[in-house]
This record gives structure tokens, sequence and C-alpha cells, in this order.
């Protein structure tokens, strides 16, 4: 039997290339593992090891030296070669084999863009977040070259999918019983597309979509804030199928330093695009990113930042060190001067604050009843299950899901009710997590008010 180990790291584009991976391997015969045991080459050395994705194809030949034992190396536009690169490992073991794109500056703008691109619709349901849920990128690469990242090195110039093929992907999963789908992309919401004479906006993609049968929610990152258009919030707003979500960095709330960062935008553009998200949908679920801790940065530059997350109220914030990273324009031109000690500091302020606005905000929905998405066992339920051995259980389980603006909630149920949409009254919440029961017929609008914050 071939036996296929594969191991994730990093963003929901990594979880999906290995998603296709996995899907064109098991064509070939393989058999997914979960087993590092059985993917130990000291113990099986006719084993092959491969390293793909953005690091593959920043490091390339040095990921050779510094491990001489890899057998493959490809980078996030040669996937759809994988099949038949370990075909060819297992066949000639004694050469390494190296597929990677061209970098930006190694021919013209085409064949760049060529070498970048992979579109495979291959998929493979297990490698999913659920049954339920799946990813499905609408684009690949970047032209906005923030000076801290390394994206547009790795995954190449920015390419917009066309929207027929992504329907019809839409329609695929659907068929296979989807119920919901995150649009990926580096800038999710500055996709165009001209397609047989007819341009798409972002906003037509996501009314395309809403047509497909048996979607029942559309969520989309990562957006970039200069592109949150009218049109695109109109479009959330009013389509059903739309997750009352949206995800868009701030990285920071000084002016200087998203000037350093060469973000492309200033505070008081993303003021107004948050302002004007907020007034078109009240309720909406807004989060952001922020880097402390950047070359330079002053105390009272990390003061507006502080100021910005108090005045934005975002549902959560992922909070970052900043950290040098090899290949990129900061890494090659800007002092890495902030003390590791001062990072630590303002990240851990930074991230209490955020906690305090996140429980706060979580309060409103005490008492109110939302619409769970449920997408399976808790965290606490996964870990009781290995550690007790049993997992087929059809008794009482604990479960997770999301709302219609992608708040966690946990709640007591059954397996049964995986996959399905359920209404819960919120009895309790902390800063990351609701906690709720499953309202069933004999329970009444007496019991709960329904009104007040939005699901």
């Amino acid at each position: 039997m071939k036996k296929l180990y594969i191991e994730t790291v990093g963003c929901q584009m990594n979880l999906l290339d290995s998603e296709l991976v996995v899907a064109g391997l098991r064509k070939e015969g393989y058999e997914l593992t979960d087993s590092t045991a059985d993917a130990d080459k000291r113990e099986r050395p006719d084993k092959g090891i491969g390293v793909m994705g953005c690091m593959a194809q920043k490091d390339q030949r040095l990921i050779f030296q510094r491990a001489p034992y890899v057998d493959i190396v490809v980078g996030p536009g040669q996937l759809h070669q994988v099949p038949t690169l370990v075909r060819e490992a297992r066949e000639n073991p004694n050469q390494q084999r190296l597929e990677v794109s061209l970098g930006r500056k190694d021919g013209s703008t085409d064949s760049i863009k060529r070498s970048h691109e992979s579109f495979d619709p291959l998929r493979d349901p297990t490698m999913r977040p659920t049954p339920f849920q799946a990813y499905v990128r609408i684009q690949i690469g970047c032209d906005k070259f923030c000076t801290y990242c390394i994206v547009p090195s790795v995954r190449g110039p920015e390419q917009s999918r066309p929207g027929s093929q992504i329907v019809a992907e839409a329609q695929q999963l659907a068929d296979e019983g989807c119920k919901e789908i995150t649009l990926l992309g580096q800038t999710v919401n500055s996709w165009r597309h001209t397609e047989d004479g007819r341009a798409w906006r972002f906003s037509d993609l996501l009314h395309a979509i809403h047509e497909v049968e048996g979607i029942e929610r559309i969520k989309f990152v990562t957006s970039y804030p200069k592109d949150m258009t009218d049109d695109v919030l109109a479009a959330v707003r009013d389509l059903p199928k739309c997750v009352k979500y949206l995800h868009v960095p701030a990285q920071h709330g000084s002016d200087e330093q998203l000037r350093v960062m060469k973000r492309g935008y200033t505070i008081a553009e993303y003021r107004e695009m948050h302002e004007r998200a907020k007034r078109w949908m009240p309720h909406v679920a807004i989060t952001s990113d922020f880097i402390v801790g950047f070359s330079g940065e002053t105390e009272e530059q990390f003061r507006e930042t502080m100021d910005l997350v108090r005045e934005c109220r975002f549902k959560n914030s992922f909070i970052f060190k900043y950290s040098e990273r090899p290949g990129t324009k900061a890494a090659d031109r800007l002092p890495d001067d902030v003390p590791d000690e001062v990072k630590r500091r303002r990240n851990n302020e930074l991230l209490a604050l955020q906690n305090e606005i996140s429980e706060e905000d979580n309060q409103r929905f005490l008492g109110e009843r939302v619409e769970v998405l449920v997408e399976g066992p808790s965290k606490a339920a996964q870990k009781a299950a290995q550690k007790s051995g049993e997992s087929s259980s059809e008794g009482p389980l604990q479960l997770t899901g999301r709302t219609l603006c992608d708040r966690i909630v946990v709640f007591e149920g059954n397996r049964r009710q995986i996959g399905q949409t359920l209404p819960v009254a919120v009895y309790d919440a902390n800063a990351h997590t609701l906690f709720g029961a499953v309202v069933t017929d004999h329970v009444g609008p007496e019991v709960f008010s329904l009104a007040g914050a939005s699901s």
C-alpha cells in the first residue's frame, strides 16, 4: 500500500494547496495516513520526502543544502506536477527534483504569470476543514509589495481566476454536500476579470455564487481596505447567503508606519472604510491584523494602534510581533530595531485590549438566538475523545459552529446535527466563544429575547 503523510502549516492558501495535492496523489493510488510512523524515512529509506509551497519557492536549492534527505522541492505554482515528481522520485531515488516558478524579474510578465498559475479544480473532501466547508481560490499572487511580506515574490503577480470557473467549482462543491465556501485571495476583494467581453467585479462574483443551489453561506478573506467599495458592501448586506463578516487588515494605527510598510492607504482612509461598512451594516463583524514592533515603531506610534483598536472595536484581531522575513524589502532595507522585550510587551498590551473589547461586545448576544452552521465536535470534545479512545458515540456531544457574523458558538448536541444550521440560544460568552443551547420546538420565544443583535 502506497501511503501519503502531509503536514500543513500557515495560511488557508496552504490548506487548499494540500487538499489539491492529496487529491492528485490519490489518483496515483496513495492512501492518506495521519501517522508519522508510516512516513519514517529513517526506517523506510525508499520513502520520498517533499517540501512544497511558499518557502519552497523562496529557498529552493537551499532546502537541499540544509536537508539533503529531501527528494522534491515544489513551488505553489507547480503543485499539479507533484504526482509526476513523486513517481519519478520513486523510480530514480538518487536524483533530487526542483520545480519552482520564475522570479519577478526572470522573464516577461506573461511568462512569469504562467509559471505561477495553478488553479487546479481537483479536490479531496477529506482534507477540508469539515465535509460541509471548503476553500475556493479565486486569485493568486499579489502586486501590493508590502515591505514586510514575501507573498509577491513566492506566489507571483496578482492573477484573477475566470468567474465561470469559480462558479462551476462552487457548484461542484455544492453537489458534494458542501454548504459553506470561503473565497481565498491575498487581497480577495481586488478580484477583477473580463471573460467573453463581460467585465466582472468582485460583487458580481458574489451575486453569481449566491445563485448556486446548495451553497448556504459565502465568506471571503483577506480584503484590502481601499478595495472595499460600495458595491461589495451592498452585496454582503443584501445577499442572504453572504456572511456578515469582513476581514480587513489595518496592520497599524500610524500613518508613518503604514508608509514604511508600503500599505497604500492612510489611517483616515481606513477609518472611512470602517465607518462606511458599519453604516451599511451596523452589526457586521470586522476583524483585523496588526504588526507590532515593525522597523522604527515608537511608543507614540504604538499608542496610535491602541487608539484605532479602541475606536473600531474589532470582533477580533490577529496580532503579530514583527519578525524579519529574508527576501522582503524590509529585511533588505529597514533595520529590525525594536527590542524583543518591547515587542513582547506591546503585543501583550494590544492583545489584552482586543480581548477586553471582544468579551464586552460578545455580551450583547446573551439571551439572543443565533443561526449556527454546525461544524463538528468542539476542541474540548475532540481532546476528550482522543483521551478515551472513543469517537463514534451517538450520545450527547459538545459541538461547535459559527453564526452568520462568524462568531464561534459551543453547545450540547449530537453527531446527527453536524452539517445542519440550527437555532441556538446564547446564555454565556467570553472573548472568543458564545455558549448556548439548541432551541427546540417546545422552547418558545417568550423564553429568549430575539431582538437586537444580528446572528
